[in-house]
């Protein structure tokens, strides 16, 4: 024991920081302010000035500042559980019908139905006809290869090349495959080596058919080395297979005789155009195919086809139709009636062309 006066106690400082005035401790007044608790006594009220600090607190040095409630995370409550919906809740979610590309979500985890397979379950038609614009560009492309006929081979490639490539994009997007480049890619490149193998063989028609039976051996190997599941494989092939035979045979136009080509194609797009005419749909068929008789009839006087041009008018219409119809299938969307619905009746057109021409030409 010493013999030394006593001496006020000054805490263990073990960060050794020097003292400083009195000021310097605004942490335990700012922190009982905000508090709140005017009720408690401060045990170290007593030393306030004999337990001085110099230097930042520890506090404040070590802590970062808290930032405000609207800056954090949004954290969901919790200390609850959320009831399982009513019965009536979810049979009445999933009939509610919308007109989005895909029905409400429900709680219950139904399956999200399409426009088309909700209109069937709901007794409807999901049968969409493409309308006067793409019928309009249907008529514009059957004149450009009517007239690209009558001019020459060379010149009615350029409006052939257009549509072979408008056939294979819309065959796809038609599927629900888009963006699918590879099979576009593959379908219109088949077309455009059929086009070489007419023009090399003197349009027989042999190159088509070669053509065509390399290009499914060919989109079937690639399917066999995809890695998808073996299902969307064989859509996948299914639908290139499709759009190459489609944009293949639609090279039957180069194939054909110049003068059919040049009636056929007039008779497709009168036919077309007067499908667009709002009409009940047996009546509108009807008109349809009278005016591409007439068509045929009327091209036919200007070229060696004669009165036979009403036979082939009306079986380029009939075919026409039948490609329109396939483009209307299953709501399709606007880039549907604007590729598959300009492009598939003419394409559907070129086989008829092609025989009819032979026969009556």
């Amino acid at each position: 024991m010493t013999d030394q006066p006593d001496q006020p106690y000054e805490g263990y400082d073990p960060y050794g920081q020097q003292r400083q005035t009195p000021q310097a401790w605004p942490y335990q007044q700012g922190y009982q302010g905000q508090q709140g608790h005017q009720g408690y006594d401060d045990p170290y009220a007593a030393q306030q000035y004999t337990q001085q600090w110099q230097g930042q607190t520890w506090e404040t040095q070590t802590h970062a500042q808290v930032p405000a409630a609207e800056e954090t995370a949004y954290l969901p409550p919790q200390g609850y559980e959320v009831p399982p919906p009513a019965a009536a809740e979810v049979a009445g979610a999933s009939a509610s019908a919308s007109s989005s590309e895909y029905g409400p979500a429900t709680l219950a985890g139904n399956a999200r139905l399409t426009e088309a397979q909700r209109a069937r379950a709901e007794g409807r038609s999901p049968i969409i006809e493409p309308g006067l614009q793409p019928a309009a560009l249907t008529a514009l492309l059957g004149l450009l290869l009517a007239g690209a006929a009558a001019v020459g081979t060379y010149a009615l490639l350029v409006p052939l090349v257009v549509l072979q490539a408008v056939t294979a994009a819309g065959w796809f997007r038609l599927n629900g495959m888009w963006p699918a480049r590879q099979g576009i890619a593959l379908g219109f490149a088949g077309a455009l080596v059929a086009d070489v193998a007419l023009l090399v063989s003197d349009r027989s028609t042999s190159a088509i058919l070669g053509t065509l039976g390399v290009w499914v051996l060919l989109a079937l190997v690639l399917q066999l080395r995809s890695h998808a599941d073996p299902d969307e494989r064989m859509y996948g092939l299914m639908a290139t297979v499709a759009a190459s035979a489609l944009a293949i045979v639609a090279g039957g136009y180069l194939a054909a005789e110049a003068d059919a080509v040049t009636v056929g194609a007039i008779g497709v797009a009168v036919a077309i155009l007067a499908r667009a005419v709002p009409l009940p749909t047996t009546a509108s068929v009807v008109v349809a195919l009278l005016a591409g008789a007439g068509a045929g009839v009327a091209a036919g006087a200007l070229t060696d086809v004669g009165t036979s041009g009403a036979l082939l008018g009306a079986g380029a219409a009939a075919c026409a139709l039948i490609g329109h119809r396939v483009a209307s299938y299953d709501y399709p969307s606007r880039f549907v009636h604007f590729t598959a619905g300009v492009a598939l009746p003419l394409a559907a057109a070129a086989p008829v062309v092609y025989v009819l021409g032979r026969a009556l030409v």
